[in-house]
């Protein structure tokens, strides 16, 4: 039986086994790159979660880091001192993905596929972690469950 399309039901955490952050590609790439505006703040959230074991990546974070680096090891000797815990996204994120897509393109977004931002918004919604990133609109509009940890204005 098919639903609408309708709002989308942003289910609680399921996965959730302690409180961890998601942390954003833009947060990582601030920090290699050495960014003049935000590598300091973005290092300084970053430090709070991997000192403590709670900061996360997953593949659609991982990938979009390799697009900065010529070969597998160079990305895992760039991110290798983060402590970063390396999550699969869980099945049902692909769902709530394409639900968060599908109202996006409803209110007049553009984009033809979804971008990461979805994938990466529902990791973080289904498994109960908050995301760490610098860009928070579509997080917040799309996952409004979602505790997104970001500046004040960007």
């Amino acid at each position: 039986m098919r639903r609408s399309a309708g709002q989308v039901r942003e289910p609680r955490a399921r996965y959730a086994t302690e409180p961890r952050v998601l942390i954003d590609s833009n947060i990582l790439i601030d920090v290699l790159d050495d960014d003049p505006r935000w590598a300091a703040w973005s290092e300084s959230r970053l430090a709070d979660f991997a000192e403590t074991g709670r900061a996360v990546i997953n593949p659609i974070i991982y990938a979009e880091l390799a697009a900065g680096f010529a070969s597998l090891e160079q990305l895992e000797a760039a991110i290798g001192g983060f402590m970063l815990i390396r999550e699969a996204l869980p099945w049902e994120a692909a769902f709530l993905a394409i639900r968060a897509y599908l109202q996006y393109r409803r209110r007049g977004g553009s984009r033809r596929s979804p971008t990461p931002d979805f994938y990466i918004g529902a990791h973080a919604s289904l498994a109960g972690h908050a995301l760490l990133t610098r860009d928070p609109l579509r997080y917040r509009e799309y996952f409004p469950r979602l505790d997104v940890i970001a500046p004040e204005s960007p």
